[in-house]
């Protein structure tokens, strides 16, 4: 939802409408956020993630998820999964909350690019629109995609133009999330994805992009993830693989990087280096002038960032 959050926000923003976006929390129905009363709220998809709060199957995190659906208040997702989906209009059947899905047919001529997304959605109180975001990935178009859902269902009094839209979705500065950057002779390709469903969209950006060759990914993982689910799929693209502690992790929460490079080593060349800075250099000169993927939790890339010198507010 933050990349939704994100978009919404801006479109508000640049409209020059003060309404406030609000993200909640790790899940819905227990959340802090149920004090206030939205005018819409939103639902992307449903992942396998804080299961130890939220529960340990996709239902059971739906269900959670769905707290935030309040009665007569439109709800919007973009979930696919049809149990799912049953599931969400279900729970707005009961409480009297219009149902609003992204739909993937409106959703057309995706194109991802190193440094933006565009793609074309078909809306019901725009038409029609061309619209281009600096956030990288298909699922960046889905994202937007939601965002521009909310906006159709608030109060028309608050629904921002076309023009504030396009300005909305085009200015939006959202590090750490599939960003790529050049830096001397070499790229990087820098994303949050910390569980499974994040690097399944990580590795589609992958696919979808011309990197440049050889390609290393730079992995830290939290100990309480699923990373058996999460290192293949990625791994299996990449031309070596340096796996590392992510630095600031609480010593609860740190995996066991050995146990982990076992499990792994058949999809690729591994090497494991649990000191941070070290591993960032070791998967630098294994680049060489090719690209350093560095993923596996929001804790290993802020370090990295943090290293590079490409911290957000650094004034960079």
């Amino acid at each position: 939802f933050e990349a939704v959050t994100v978009l919404g926000f801006h479109a508000f923003a640049r409209a020059g409408v003060e309404v406030a976006v609000v993200e909640v929390g790790l899940g819905g129905r227990l959340d802090a956020t149920n004090v206030l009363r939205p005018e819409a709220a939103a639902i992307t998809n449903v992942a396998m993630d804080h299961a130890d709060y939220l529960g340990d199957t996709l239902e059971q995190i739906g269900r959670e998820k769905a707290g935030i659906v309040k009665p007569g208040v439109p709800f919007v997702t973009a979930e696919t999964a049809p149990g799912l989906v049953e599931l969400f209009r279900g729970v707005a059947r009961q409480r009297g909350a219009p149902l609003h899905r992204v739909d993937a047919e409106r959703l057309s001529d995706v194109f991802v690019a190193a440094d933006h997304t565009a793609f074309r959605y078909h809306t019901l109180a725009w038409g029609a629109l061309e619209l281009t975001t600096p956030l990288v990935g298909r699922h960046q178009a889905v994202n937007a995609a939601t965002a521009l859902e909310v906006l159709e269902w608030v109060p028309e009094r608050w629904r921002p133009d076309v023009d504030a839209i396009r300005r909305g979705l085009a200015g939006v500065d959202y590090w750490g999330r599939d960003q790529v950057v050049r830096l001397g002779e070499r790229t990087w390709l820098l994303d949050v994805a910390h569980n499974t469903a994040g690097i399944h969209s990580l590795v589609d950006t992958v696919d979808r992009l011309d990197l440049p060759r050889p390609l290393t990914a730079l992995v830290g993982v939290l100990g309480d993830k699923d990373w058996r689910a999460m290192l293949p799929p990625l791994l299996s693209r990449c031309d070596a693989a340096v796996l590392t502690q992510p630095p600031s992790a609480p010593p609860e929460r740190r995996w066991n990087v050995h146990e982990a490079a076992r499990a792994v080593e058949a999809f690729t060349h591994v090497v494991v280096e649990p000191h941070f800075p070290s591993a960032l250099e070791r998967a630098a000169d294994g680049a060489g002038q090719g690209t350093v993927v560095v993923t596996g939790s929001v804790h290993t890339v802020g370090s990295a960032l943090k290293l590079l010198g490409l911290e957000p507010l650094s004034g960079r």
